[in-house]
């Protein structure tokens, strides 16, 4: 094989390049400005200087939008919407029917744990456990109490606060005239013309302590016990009767016996201590005068929504005077006794 004079591959096919580094895969690869290497790097080469930083334009910023009713915030006085009106009504009314059934169980609930406490009472002692306890008297005394009150087992939960400040009422007025023959004595020690309004205001103290305990007290007590539209009757008959006395005896009109607030500023011009302690006792009638007519207008509201009625007050009062033996044996005595004339006469 003849040697290629220029120096050629003598080992190149025919039609191939006679020098290899003239293959376009390694001529890509020479040093040139595009690409350059460690071997033709000049440091001393001057060359012009990079341009300079520049930033990056910023980018243009969304349009403004405007704010929603939902982003939009609220002032401290501006009510929340939490919902429709609608939705807010009935859930309000839900919510009240259910505390409304709530309260009602809780009082059955109340009522059946009195009633079970009065059937275990009976159950263990019979009579002997709802023995009298009114009024507290010592066991030495001649005189037993005569009625059983017990205001937390005997009265619903929902009345025993009217029923005790009644009571607490009866007492207040017991003490008024307790004060007012203090008060009249005192009177009548300064001046020995008031001696009849002495003697009257010893016998109130004797008369309406007692009686206006039973006639009107325990009415009201025993109206609230077993809901007796009967008791409830008597008792706004005689208690409002009650109340115009107690205005009465907040005036006091003099030679009455009462303490009032005439008989105050009549005494006054004689003696000015005795004047003092009689104004006193005015005041305390006055007090217990406005509590008596506003009692009266709470329990007649109470009687009201019980459900008693005039006509449950008649079957009521029918029954108790056709259960009583008394009665029916006195009206079957006059009856035998009608029979027993009517065969006599020819």
């Amino acid at each position: 094989m003849a040697q290629n004079r220029d120096g050629g591959n003598p080992f190149a096919e025919p039609g191939e390049l006679d020098n290899p580094f003239q293959d376009p895969a390694v001529i890509q690869h020479r040093p040139s400005p595009q690409y350059a290497t460690l071997d033709v790097y000049n440091p001393f080469e001057a060359r012009e200087p990079p341009p300079s930083y520049e930033p990056p334009a910023p980018a243009p910023l969304p349009p403004p939008v405007a704010p929603s009713q939902s982003s939009r915030k609220l002032s401290p006085t501006e009510p929340k919407n939490y919902g429709s009106y609608s939705t807010q009504a009935s859930a309000a009314a839900a919510t009240a029917e259910l505390l409304k059934k709530q309260e009602e169980l809780n009082r059955k609930a109340e009522e059946l744990d009195r009633r079970e406490r009065e059937l275990q009472h009976a159950a263990l002692g019979g009579t002997a456990t709802r023995q009298n306890n009114w009024p507290p008297l010592p066991s030495f005394c001649p005189v037993q109490p005569c009625f059983f009150q017990d205001i937390s087992m005997e009265i619903p939960q929902e009345f025993q606060k009217t029923v005790s400040t009644m009571f607490y009422l009866w007492m207040c007025s017991s003490l008024a005239l307790l004060l007012n023959f203090l008060a009249c004595l005192a009177s009548f020690c300064v001046e020995t013309s008031n001696g009849s309004g002495f003697g009257l205001s010893i016998l109130w103290i004797l008369l309406f302590t007692p009686c206006s305990f039973v006639c009107w007290y325990r009415p009201m007590y025993k109206a609230f016990r077993s809901d007796s539209s009967f008791n409830f009757f008597v008792f706004f008959f005689i208690f409002f009767a009650q109340d115009v006395l107690f205005v009465l005896q907040a005036i006091g009109i003099p030679g009455w016996g009462f303490s009032g607030w005439i008989s105050t500023l009549v005494v006054l011009k004689v003696n000015t201590a005795v004047a003092v302690l009689m104004l006193l006792v005015a005041l305390f009638f006055t007090g217990i005068a406005v509590l008596g007519i506003v009692m009266l207008k709470r329990i007649h509201s109470l009687y009201r929504r019980t459900g008693a009625s005039f006509q449950k007050a008649q079957q009521e009062f029918a029954a108790g005077v056709f259960s009583n033996p008394a009665v029916r044996t006195a009206a079957a005595n006059a009856a035998a006794g009608a029979a027993e004339n009517a065969f006599r006469a020819p």
